[in-house]
């Protein structure tokens, strides 16, 4: 399940220019998504890196790419329980672009 959601996640994040209007392309060189099971809280967190070499941040590819994984997921497994939602997508991290660094843990 979880490859069938990174590969999602992955394709979404170089597609983004497609389902974002008036963003533009960027030669994205790495992305990863690494997902972390907690069964008894019955919670799965997904947490994206995307890279590039560009002038400008690649938040919104990874965002896109968390959440197309997310999606994914609960598409696999909306079979068996419906009530499954999906939380928070949020920036943790970024570095780089006009607004430089942003460190959601360090303010």
């Amino acid at each position: 399940m979880f490859g069938i959601a990174r590969l999602a996640g992955i394709m979404a994040a170089k597609r983004t220019p497609d389902l974002i209007p008036l963003s533009r392309p960027l030669a994205i060189h790495n992305v990863t998504i690494d997902f972390e099971l907690n069964e008894p809280a019955g919670l799965i967190t997904a947490r994206r890196t995307v890279r590039a070499y560009e002038r400008t941040g690649v938040e919104m590819e990874a965002m896109i790419g968390a959440s197309l994984a997310a999606l994914t997921i609960y598409g696999m497994c909306k079979g068996s329980d419906k009530s499954i939602t999906i939380g928070e997508i949020k920036l943790l991290f970024k570095e780089g672009g006009k607004s430089g660094t942003f460190n959601r843990h360090i303010k």
